[in-house]
């Protein structure tokens, strides 16, 4: 797969390139996006087959792909995650942020609390506040440029009205995969307090080096009671414009749960993610997400690099993810200077900190999911507008 050559995205709708100007004052034609979390990767050629196949047939009636569809998503998780997943406890959602809505419709009621460790993915707070829920948040610890739980701390946060607990894993925007212990914890903080564990694990494929994911039903079976599973193949091969993700529920009570919620709000699957999925679950569809961690890699070592010779700003290791997480409160700056300089001075649209709770006001977030190219100039960028501090 050719990672490095230049696909030009503006002018397609594009949220990632088209709303940057609107958003962040950041021009398209002289700028780098590097904040919503999709790729400037064309799609492996197994997708781009199923949709020619689509688009030739001429007919986009009612389908039932549900087998095929369901049996490469068992394939997939088997084999490259060592989980096993009965088709029965699959269910599609149109993405995985609409996976996390429905749960919380399912399974919660208004008023209630949902724990949440931030930072962390910021669509989490906007779906459980829209919900009528309350965002518990439970901030953790920076560690050397590490982020912890602090199980004690958030143990002595909770009220009684907390109902469900959201663990995004790898965590996003920090790019740590936990490891069994901490998983473990996580369990028994959500057993000691009744409550729900979403486990969020979208990045499971985008994982570094010696890391390794471990699925949450893998690490602390025993709580299958209470697990409620989220994948899906778009952050992995570049098509959450397709809105397909799984919630995947072990508990055949909270299954029927969810099964009557969903046949209540008449909600099905979108074919064409479906079949993209399908398509893309496959031998072919490994050897290029293969490939595609290998780039990003390398996309995430070069940046860090440029980061480190920059006085003030230092970037956690990724483990997992495309997203870079850069702490800029080295430089002293107060978010508006620093973030102003981003914008204005380099010319780079990035997320803000604030966004993913509290523990982010110091940082941005940058999309490694780009060209190399694209990367080093960034870098270059940054330098530059904060070259007073060399």
């Amino acid at each position: 797969m050719d990672f490095d050559s230049i696909i030009d995205r503006r002018g397609t709708h594009s949220v990632k390139w088209d709303n940057m100007e609107s958003l962040y004052g950041v021009s398209p034609d002289e700028g780098l996006s590097m904040w919503v979390a999709d790729m400037d990767f064309a799609v492996p050629a197994v997708i781009t087959d199923q949709m020619r196949a689509m688009a030739d047939h001429g007919i986009y009636g009612y389908v039932d792909c549900d087998r095929p569809y369901k049996d490469a998503i068992c394939w997939w998780m088997q084999n490259r995650h060592g989980w096993q997943v009965e088709a029965d406890a699959i269910f599609t959602t149109t993405g995985l942020v609409n996976g996390v809505g429905m749960c919380l419709d399912a399974f919660t009621q208004p008023g209630d609390g949902i724990v949440v460790f931030t930072p962390v993915y910021h669509a989490f707070a906007k779906v459980i506040r829209n919900a009528g829920r309350e965002v518990v948040e439970c901030q953790m610890t920076n560690t050397n440029g590490r982020y912890e739980m602090d199980m004690a701390a958030y143990d002595a946060q909770m009220t009684g009205k907390e109902k469900m607990v959201i663990l995004c894993s790898p965590h996003n925007p920090g790019g740590r995969v936990w490891t069994q212990e901490e998983l473990q914890e996580v369990a028994d903080f959500a057993k000691r307090h009744d409550l729900l564990l979403l486990s969020d694990e979208i990045h499971h494929d985008l994982v570094f080096g010696d890391a390794t994911h471990i699925p949450m039903q893998n690490a602390v079976p025993e709580i299958t009671d209470r697990l409620l599973m989220l994948t899906a193949p778009s952050k992995t091969f570049n098509f959450a414009g397709l809105h397909t993700g799984q919630v995947i529920i072990p508990d055949p009570d909270l299954r029927e749960t969810f099964r009557r919620r969903m046949l209540a709000l008449a909600l099905s699957p979108n074919s064409a993610g479906q079949l993209a999925t399908a398509a893309v679950y496959s031998p072919e569809g490994a050897k290029w997400a293969d490939e595609l961690v290998t780039y990003i890699d390398g996309n995430c070592q070069a940046f860090n690099a440029a980061i480190a010779e920059i006085p003030g700003l230092s970037a956690m290791k990724l483990q997992a993810t495309y997203l870079a997480w850069v702490d800029f409160s080295g430089t002293g700056m107060s978010r508006e200077e620093f973030t102003k300089r981003v914008e204005q001075g380099a010319g780079i649209a990035a997320n803000h900190g604030t966004t993913f709770g509290t523990g982010g006001e110091n940082f941005l977030r940058f999309n490694m999911g780009t060209q190399r190219s694209r990367v080093i100039e960034a870098g270059e960028r940054l330098a530059k507008a904060f070259g007073d501090l060399q």
